[in-house]
């Protein structure tokens, strides 16, 4: 996920707009890093099951 597409996400969320630019940056690189995580254990779970 890039960090566009998580900001996108992201913003559905009230809290997001009351959360300072820095804070903003942290999570949005956090909800990347889960995210990109989560797919990569998906396909290494997809993978063994063949």
């Amino acid at each position: 996920m890039t960090s566009q597409e998580a900001i996108g996400v992201l913003m559905l969320s009230p809290f997001y707009f009351k959360m300072s630019p820095v804070d903003r940056k942290k999570l949005v690189q956090e909800y990347c890093d889960l995210f990109n995580k989560s797919v990569m254990q998906q396909k290494d779970s997809d993978n063994s099951k063949k």
